[in-house]
């Protein structure tokens, strides 16, 4: 489990993505263009 590993945290940061080990920060802007996008599907 390092950079290489994705699942992990450091793998995580290390790609740039999030998930269930690395959650996004939760602020209203955030929130409020995720919303956006979801009711566009």
């Amino acid at each position: 489990m390092g950079k290489g590993d994705k699942r992990s945290f450091k793998g995580k940061v290390f790609k740039g993505s999030y998930g269930n080990t690395r959650k996004r920060k939760n602020n209203k802007a955030m929130n409020i263009a995720a919303r956006a996008k979801e009711a566009k599907k």
